[in-house]
């Protein structure tokens, strides 16, 4: 795995270190990016992208300090209408049954589902399962919480 930057490091890049890029997004992100923005008060889309790399980043990091016997809670939000997703996410579900111990899947809207499983075991195994949730096209969203197992 490749050095990541601590935060503190993230925080003192300087000028001169800044690269840039190109992304593409479909018009509904960028618009609903935008608005956030807006709200929040940022002045250019670089400096939220710039804070939601952050965020990614500190995320990734939390995700790989899980370790040891966890109990938690993935919640999955994602497009039903997406060829092959369902199948895909149940596939999944399917290949950790002793790990998640329940599920629970409502429909939010005409497209879209949401999804919770409620998953016991192995750290390793519980950001698996999460991470296979997440590399799926049509998941808007995939949200894990954990909590160690004491005695």
């Amino acid at each position: 795995m490749p050095d990541l930057l601590s935060d503190q490091e993230v925080e003192e890049l300087q000028e001169h270190d800044l690269s840039r890029i190109g992304v593409s997004l479909p018009s509904n992100l960028l618009n609903s990016f935008d608005q956030i923005l807006k709200t929040r008060g940022y002045s250019s889309r670089s400096e939220g992208i710039r804070d939601a790399i952050r965020s990614y980043i500190r995320y990734y990091k939390w995700m790989a300090d899980i370790n040891g016997p966890r109990q938690g809670v993935i919640t999955i939000v994602y497009d039903h209408h997406q060829r092959g997703l369902i199948a895909s996410i149940t596939d999944i579900q399917h290949d950790y049954m002793g790990l998640i111990q329940a599920s629970l899947h409502s429909h939010v809207s005409h497209s879209r589902c949401v999804e919770v499983l409620l998953v016991r075991g192995d750290a390793k195994e519980v950001k698996e399962v999460a991470e296979r949730l997440m590399a799926q096209k049509g998941v808007e969203t995939v949200k894990l919480t954990t909590i160690p197992l004491e005695g």
